[in-house]
């Protein structure tokens, strides 16, 4: 079995995974938990997402005390529009929502807070300050991080030269925005990068990526870097690369660090680089329960970035046990 089709197994069957012990964990609830916390996740079947509901349901499980009630939005605005109205019509004690995007979520956003329901916004921020918490990384940072390492791998500061893809998250959501603006304050100061594509959004899916990276190949004879928002779509955009025998001649850095994706390619050479980007689903809980319990929250909880590459991914994997 090829490489893609293993790795796109491995994230339905975690997305199954998921979604089983969901309705599982639902229907086993007693009837004296002392909180209702509403979660509306944007999808499960990105393998960044199942890791993100994973780590959210080990968290609830350290606490009795709490109904953690996961809605699946199926990537689809409406949807997790509807699933959000259902949380409040609920009344939950907190909604935790990370939002497909910033605007389309904005509104019911606003009715949960206006309804008194303490909000907790993960990982994509809403248009509103009126939330209880944001959590999550700082997508601007990691984007900085990304663009001063392609600065090195093109040559160095003041002496960097190349052509690059850059492939773009959902245009709708502002961690792409971040992604791009971080990385552009460093790459744009060397005249002699190049960028190739104007905008190119593979709404952080692999398969997408893949056909913006097939175009780009056709369009262009020489590619130096790749610059995916997500490492789906870096390791796509690789994929495109290898079906015509020119992976070895470019560089391709990802976001997410997932140790069995992200860190995974690159230790196996197909990703030059990959930036953690951790999921917020384990301490949105923490911080909600605090709140609850009668607690101060920051406004902000900004979770750490790590660069991971050749030198350190082995390393990083023998921590997971992988």
């Amino acid at each position: 079995m090829k490489r893609r089709e293993l790795l796109k197994l491995a994230a339905v069957t975690a997305a199954l995974l998921t979604t089983t012990a969901l309705l599982t964990n639902g229907n086993a609830y007693a009837q004296d938990k002392k909180w209702k916390i509403g979660f509306s996740q944007v999808t499960t079947i990105e393998p960044w997402r199942a890791q993100f509901n994973k780590d959210i349901l080990a968290e609830a499980a350290k606490h009795p005390e709490v109904e953690l009630i996961i809605t699946d939005g199926e990537d689809k605005t409406e949807k997790q529009v509807a699933d959000v109205e259902n949380l409040i019509r609920q009344e939950v004690d907190a909604l935790l929502v990370s939002p497909k995007e910033s605007a389309g979520l904005t509104g019911v956003v606003q009715q949960a807070i206006d309804a008194k329901i303490p909000v907790f916004v993960l990982d994509r921020n809403v248009e509103t300050k009126d939330y209880t918490q944001f959590v999550g990384g700082d997508n601007k940072l990691i984007g900085r991080a990304a663009g001063e390492y392609a600065v090195e791998l093109l040559g160095g500061k003041g002496k960097a030269s190349g052509n690059v893809v850059e492939i773009w998250g959902g245009m709708g959501t502002q961690p792409a925005h971040d992604r791009h603006e971080g990385f552009h304050e460093f790459t744009d100061k060397e005249p002699g990068i190049k960028y190739l594509l104007d905008k190119q959004s593979g709404d952080w899916k692999q398969d997408q990526a893949y056909n913006i990276m097939a175009t780009a190949l056709r369009n262009n004879e020489k590619i130096d870097l790749v610059y995916g928002h997500n490492d789906p779509m870096a390791y796509g955009a690789y994929l495109a690369a290898k079906d015509v025998g020119r992976e070895k001649d470019i560089k391709f850095i990802g976001i997410d660090g997932l140790p069995n994706e992200g860190v995974q390619l690159v230790a196996n050479g197909e990703l030059t680089a990959t930036f953690t980007y951790v999921t917020p689903g384990a301490e949105g809980l923490r911080q909600a329960i605090k709140f609850l319990n009668g607690e101060r929250v920051e406004k902000t909880i900004t979770l750490p970035t790590q660069k991971i590459t050749k030198e350190n991914a082995a390393q990083i994997l023998k921590e997971h046990g992988l």
